[in-house]
């Protein structure tokens, strides 16, 4: 049991990122359902962004916020994987608002946003 806690108290965090990432391809691969594909693609991004933020944590750093007092840059946690997180996040909120309006359209021209009813519509 104390291999176990010990395990997860250090890399049960990447364990739960491997499930998020791979419940994500499971849903883009097997899902007929193009907005269950969406939800499956941002699932997937969000495993991604958690993994860059848990490779910029440091032990015993602090937040990239100055500390009167505190001149040693290594006391501190790299504020450039939080940066760019952020920068990740407001991509995937883009392309999934763009990728609604592309179903809103599929909607509207096919009746359906089932893959199969879709190509079957498409190929009359």
């Amino acid at each position: 049991m104390e291999v176990l806690n010990e395990f997860l108290a250090t890399k049960g965090i990447y364990t739960l990122i491997m499930i998020l990432f791979f419940l994500g391809v499971y849903g883009m691969v097997l899902s007929k359902n193009y907005m269950k594909k969406l939800m499956a693609m941002n699932v997937m991004q969000v495993a991604v962004i958690f993994l860059y933020l848990c490779f910029s944590q440091k032990e015993g750093a602090m937040i990239p916020i100055l500390v009167p007092g505190n001149v040693d840059p290594a006391s501190y946690i790299n504020p450039l994987p939080q940066a760019l997180m952020l920068t990740a996040i407001v991509v995937s909120m883009g392309t999934t608002g763009v990728a609604i309006a592309l179903l809103l359209r599929i909607k509207e021209s096919f009746g359906s946003i089932e893959e199969g009813e879709v190509l079957r519509r498409a190929s009359k």
